[in-house]
């Protein structure tokens, strides 16, 4: 169980380029230990790749990355996770053709058929994914193939598949994208309780109903760099996010 000690994601002058095209733009986000942090922005503000930069998914142009006072610009994923992050993913990343369970056993980092069959004799782990998935309501589907559950269902496995892993810090894309409403107010409700656990959320999302309801702190983007952040009620009145989502 998280203990909550503030762990803390600060980011630094951070760029990335595909081409001419400049998606991340020297920005620098700290965000707040222990609450829930939402970036948002219009498509192409440079949201993902941010989130993919931070995670090393891809490699920074520019810019520091530090994660539990640690420098982990040039980490790897690994690395990062066992500091103590972990994120999901716009699009699923499961693996359609294993049961959830078997999703839940493979460690993401490493999914060998030796990790799985390890897992799948080790009573501790088993008990530990069957309470992740009882926690995300998806318990019942344990013996189901990956493929033939809903997608909303596929978000709550990868969720659930994240926080095997225990992380301090959860970073969530687009939890709400292609979800129906009442899973929506499930996901949001199970992000409130693990933050009251102790765990600090930095969350990627278009639904404003959701962002605004739930977040502590907004932070903006647009054109590649925050432009806004504070409170919701804040932002939303911000006449610099009007522009940019507006133009007005």
């Amino acid at each position: 169980m998280s203990t909550g000690s503030g762990v803390t994601l600060e980011v630094h002058g951070l760029s990335k380029s595909f081409g001419g095209v400049k998606a991340v733009d020297d920005a620098t986000v700290e965000f707040l230990p222990g609450k829930i942090n939402a970036l948002i922005g219009p498509n192409g503000s440079g949201k993902t790749t941010f989130f993919n930069c931070v995670t090393r998914m891809i490699k920074a142009d520019s810019g520091t990355v530090t994660l539990a006072g640690k420098d982990v610009t040039r980490s790897t994923p690994d690395r990062i996770a066992r500091l103590g992050l972990g994120r999901s993913f716009q699009v699923c990343r499961i693996f359609p053709r294993m049961t959830v369970m078997e999703n839940m056993l493979v460690a993401v980092r490493n999914p060998t058929v030796s990790a799985l069959w390890r897992g799948a004799h080790d009573p501790e782990q088993l008990e530990r994914a069957r309470g992740w998935l009882r926690r995300v309501g998806i318990d019942h589907l344990e013996h189901a193939e990956a493929r033939n559950i809903s997608y909303g269902q596929q978000k709550l496995l990868e969720l659930a598949g994240v926080l095997m892993a225990d992380p301090e810090i959860v970073m969530l894309d687009e939890p709400a994208g292609g979800v129906n409403p009442a899973l929506i107010g499930r996901i949001s409700t199970l992000i409130r309780e693990l933050n009251a656990e102790g765990r600090t959320f930095i969350v990627v999302e278009h639904n404003m109903d959701m962002v605004m309801s739930l977040s502590d702190h907004v932070f903006v983007f647009d054109r590649g760099r925050p432009i806004a952040a504070g409170p919701p009620a804040e932002v939303q009145s911000d006449p610099r996010v009007l522009e940019a989502y507006l133009g007005v």
